[in-house]
């Protein structure tokens, strides 16, 4: 099977159900950046400190894998074509993670700033990928049909992502750099 279909040469892509629109379109910036967040969960995954949060990862790649099939769908076309779902239960996955990582932290009293190793960095950059893929989506909601489902679980991811980085940091005792507002 040949990778390269020569489809796309001129700025087109097909979505799911063979409507045809430009690469530029909003969905599709949508759905990319869904793809760009889905890499940078494999960097986090990969961490050596994440060894133990295998099957999570692969549950969130999952998810991820399942937005970006309903977002590469024609709006108009769904129903008549097949792709997975999520459930209210994908997000309650994710509260449930994160209830358990902030059982052991210490409580937030302000800001923290991104960073002191590079494991806690790679969550930051996954984290803010992951806002603006929801600030994508929410645009997209408001010129077609998008799941309040899907913007609820990459709002939740993004939460789960800021304790993970927390949660890595206090595990490799790394000291969190608080924000001090100059005045």
């Amino acid at each position: 099977m040949k990778i390269y279909t020569k489809t796309g040469d001129k700025g087109e892509t097909s979505l799911i159900g063979g409507t045809r629109v430009k690469k530029s379109h909003l969905r599709i910036e949508a759905y990319g950046t869904i793809d760009e967040l889905n890499s940078f969960i494999g960097v986090v995954r990969d961490q050596e400190i994440n060894q133990k949060r295998q099957d999570i990862f692969s549950e969130i790649q999952d998810r991820l894998f399942t937005i970006g099939s309903t977002l590469a769908t024609d709006p108009e076309k769904e129903g008549k074509v097949q792709t997975p779902d999520l459930h209210e239960g994908d997000i309650t996955f994710l509260e449930q993670q994160m209830d358990l990582l902030d059982q052991t932290l210490p409580p937030l009293r302000s800001f923290v700033l991104p960073g002191g190793h590079p494991s806690v960095s790679f969550c930051h950059v996954a984290r803010t990928v992951c806002r603006r893929a929801e600030r994508l989506i929410i645009a997209l909601q408001e010129e077609s049909h998008v799941d309040d489902l899907v913007i609820k679980y990459l709002n939740r991811l993004s939460d789960y992502l800021f304790v993970l980085s927390r949660a890595i940091g206090f595990e490799l005792g790394v000291k969190e750099i608080t924000w001090k507002p100059r005045m």
